[in-house]
């Protein structure tokens, strides 16, 4: 049930017919896991607690820097040297009230990620690093818990949803494999401001589809965006039947 405060407050997404109560219902009893604070995190965090998603758990084991605030608009310059995941659960608190936000100032791995992808409704990755991805979807897939994955460096952007309660579904493994890939960071290769907020906005409302059931989520589906063209580009993905995470056992798979 939704109070007299939270249908006021969230009138304008009630308001469209295809989401209505049942889909604010909906995104009040989701809990969602988001991995990283920075660039990508700061958008999914603050639209997902604004538009009323009930629990919000975000992950992030660094602190605010100076370098960050060019495009990490969760953070103020006062909060220099605090903890990402604490500074923006208190942003999404102040902003909505209503929602429960709980801040890990650590990096999950092992049991305690697959603990936390097992209590999760949907898992929204805002990380830099492929051994975390890998990580995140092995977990994704043991548990069966919808991912949205987000990536942005330069002035390019990619984005899908591996839902792998969906049996035709393909996972990030069918999309990367595990060996081979490059770390490649913002920190060393550059990143465009707006181009994260585009980019995790996108994964906001890709949650958002996935949490009420309205549209069509993008299950076997690669978005790319070229910032600086202003060209987005759609590729399909099928599901790998040689891959080893998602088309084999995986519970040995989980670190």
């Amino acid at each position: 049930m939704l109070s007299d405060d939270e249908l006021l407050r969230y009138s304008r997404q009630i308001l469209m017919p295809s989401f209505d109560v049942a889909g604010q219902t909906a995104l009040k009893s989701a809990r969602v896991l988001v991995i990283g604070a920075g660039g990508l995190g700061c958008p999914v965090a603050l639209y997902l607690g604004a538009a009323g998603v009930g629990q919000l758990t975000l992950v992030d084991d660094d602190d605010i820097e100076l370098a960050n605030l060019q495009r990490q608009i969760g953070f103020e310059q006062s909060e220099l040297g605090q903890s990402k995941a604490e500074a923006l659960a208190n942003r999404v608190q102040r902003i909505n009230p209503l929602v429960s936000v709980t801040a890990l100032n650590q990096r999950l791995d092992g049991d305690a990620l697959a603990r936390q992808v097992e209590e999760a409704s949907l898992v929204v990755d805002c990380c830099d690093n492929f051994q975390t991805r890998f990580a995140i979807n092995r977990a994704c897939v043991a548990s069966k818990v919808p991912l949205i994955s987000g990536a942005a460096i330069r002035g390019e952007g990619q984005l899908s949803v591996y839902d792998s309660r969906n049996d035709q579904s393909p996972c990030y493994h069918c999309l990367y494999p595990e060996q081979g890939n490059e770390e490649l960071t913002c920190s060393e290769a550059g990143v465009i401001a707006p181009l994260v907020g585009m980019i995790g906005s996108a994964q906001a409302m890709e949650a958002i589809k996935v949490i009420s059931g309205v549209g069509t989520p993008m299950v076997g589906r690669l978005l790319i965006l070229d910032a600086w063209q202003m060209a987005w580009r759609e590729m399909k993905l099928a599901r790998d039947p040689e891959c080893p995470v998602c088309c084999h056992a995986v519970s040995d798979l989980i670190l």
